[in-house]
């Protein structure tokens, strides 16, 4: 088994709280509201802390059915989040899972940075595609980047 770890790295003219709170405690709710063309809705087992298990369903017709993620840890005081894509669509036959490591921190302009470390676990000498790691990057930044609009343009939400 061979681990690729990359890390990405956004900024966001919004805290870290308010990103935070929208993106991560209440996606389950808000991005599909957002972005119904990527995501048609998202399940939660348990009370969305660590142990707990979501279920993201993409619309029909798409590349994608459903995958299966289980969150690790959530630090609301810390603004951070890991979890662990452990079944689905998501998950080619050479690789044994996916690990995030998302944390949100302050910026010195009041807005935010947000750094995700993303590390595939492949099964034997399977290597990955750069450009399918780089599709997966651009559909986490666009929800990102929506996350960001829906709170600029909703001063109140989330504050």
């Amino acid at each position: 088994m061979a681990v690729t770890t990359f890390t990405e790295e956004n900024t966001s003219p919004l805290p870290p709280k308010r990103i935070f709170k929208a993106s991560i405690v209440d996606s389950h709710n808000l991005i599909p509201k957002l972005m119904p063309q990527a995501i048609k809705s998202i399940e939660v087992q348990g009370d969305g802390g660590a142990g707990s298990i979501k279920t993201i369903n993409f619309p029909d017709g798409g590349n994608f059915k459903s995958i299966k993620y289980r969150v690790d840890e959530l630090n609301e005081e810390a603004y951070t989040y890991k979890y662990t894509l452990i079944e689905g669509d998501g998950l080619v036959d050479n690789l044994e899972k996916i690990t995030y490591d998302v944390k949100f921190e302050q910026s010195a302009d009041g807005g935010s940075i947000s750094k995700v470390t993303s590390s595939y676990y492949t099964v034997g000498d399977f290597k990955l595609k750069e450009e399918e790691i780089k599709a997966g990057k651009e559909k986490v930044l666009a929800m990102f980047k929506a996350v960001e609009a829906y709170l600029l343009q909703n001063p109140e939400a989330y504050a």
